[in-house]
Order: C-alpha cells, then structure tokens, then sequence
C-alpha cells in the first residue's frame, strides 16, 4: 500500500486506458487551477529526459521483456518524482499527474509480472490525495484510438504479448486486460471512478467538485507570477497616447 502525502502540496493523478479522455480532463483542470492563481506542477508519463531515448530505442528495435520495460519506466518515474514531483509537495504546490504508479501496477501486471513485485518497486511513491479513474467501455476507447490516429503503436497494442497477429484485436484485448486490473484497484487504491463518456464539460464539473472537496481548506503554494501581476498596476493612457498607472496623481 502507498504511503499517505505528508506535504504541505497536493497531488492529483488521473488514470485509465488510452481513449479514456483523461488527458483531456487533466489539462482543464491544470488550466482551472492555475487560473485560481496557485502554483500547479504538470507532470507525464513517459517523460523522464534520463531514459526518454532508451526507452525510444527499445521500443523500435522491440527489444523489451515485461521486466525490463517494467524496470526501466519504473526508473522514468523515479527520476521525475525524485527531482520534480517530491520537491513540489514538499514546498507545498500542487501537482498534477498524467498517470502515475497504478498505470504500471496495470500495465505490467497484464504483461505478466507479478503484481506484488511491482508494487514493491514503487513503494516509495505517495498515495495521490485525489486519484481519477476514467472509466470508459472498451468499444468507446478503441473508436476514440482508431479514428484519432494513423496507427496504434506496437507496445501500446500488446504486440509483445502474441495475443493477435491484427494490431486492432490485440489493442482490445491488452486494453480489456489492463481495464480488469484498474477495476480491481479501485477499492485498493481508493480509485475516484468518472464516467468518461459523459460530455466533456459534465466530466470536468464533476472533476472540480471532487477537487473542491478535497482542497476546500487547503490555500495552497501562492504562484509568484500570478501575484506579480495582480499587483502590478492597471494601465491607462492619457490625451497624448502616453501611460499612466491608474490612481498614479
């Protein structure tokens, strides 16, 4: 079990599989929250500059085993919750997560790892004060990917587990899989589940309410920038086209 935040910032996840519309969920709600003038962090998966080209060369020559892929985006989120995402808790900012641990605690489970191993692995990781499940059927998600995309990529279709020679078929069946893990979080964990073939909008009001809930007495870390300009006077021109601060004698 992840151990609970003991920082002053906040940590927000969302999780579910590719065609949830979390993606979408979580950049209006970062969007939301720098707008209430506080100091949000944005952090992905799979985004680590460390391992980025390892892993992209990996993928290309497919040379992952479940275990080393486990191993090495494992290795991708410990570098950035090291130097990003535990310094930002601790300074008391918000943060704001693209998946988080429980997508590997899926996906490599699926791949055949074992689920008690890849906990482990990610034990130093924090329960998120907010986690959002997106959950969509799986027919939903697979329409979303295929008509968005030219083509689904090898690993995210589960290539490597042989389950079907069509890279379609193999999507929906990796993807069901990971979605029978996710499901089996949701008590574990404490998953928010949302129900992501609800309108965009509805979504992300039902989003900010469970925000609301959550950090209604939290103030959070003030964003600098944000104070800056709210302090910065007003500017108004005067006959000659000339500015003059508004209230300046």
């Amino acid at each position: 079990m992840l151990q609970p935040n003991p920082f002053p910032g906040k940590l927000i996840v969302v999780e579910g599989i590719d065609g949830s519309g979390k993606s979408t969920q979580i950049d209006l709600l970062y969007k939301w929250m720098k707008s209430q003038g506080r100091s949000v962090y944005f952090s992905e998966w799979n985004s680590s500059e460390l391992v980025k080209s390892t892993t992209r060369l990996a993928k290309t020559e497919k040379m992952f085993t479940p275990t080393t892929f486990s191993l090495l985006q494992a290795t991708d989120f410990a570098e950035r919750w090291e130097n990003r995402i535990y310094p930002q808790l601790k300074a008391g900012a918000l943060v704001l997560a693209d998946r988080y641990a429980f997508t590997a605690f899926a996906r490599d489970v699926t791949r055949g790892v074992d689920r008690q191993w890849v906990r482990n692995l990610y034990s130093f990781a924090l329960q998120p004060d907010i986690a959002l499940y997106f959950s969509v059927p799986l027919d939903v998600a697979v329409e979303r990917i295929t008509s968005s995309r030219a083509k689904i990529k090898y690993y995210e279709a589960g290539m490597d587990l042989g389950l079907s020679d069509n890279k379609v078929t193999s999507f929906r069946l990796f993807q069901q899989m990971i979605v029978d893990e996710y499901e089996a979080m949701v008590t574990e964990f404490h998953l928010t589940k949302v129900d992501g073939t609800l309108p965009v909008q509805k979504q992300q009001k039902l989003v900010r309410q469970v925000v609301k809930s959550v950090l209604k007495d939290w103030r959070g870390l003030v964003d600098p920038v944000a104070e800056l300009q709210q302090m910065e006077p007003e500017l108004s021109f005067d006959e000659d086209g000339n500015a003059e601060a508004e209230g300046a004698p």
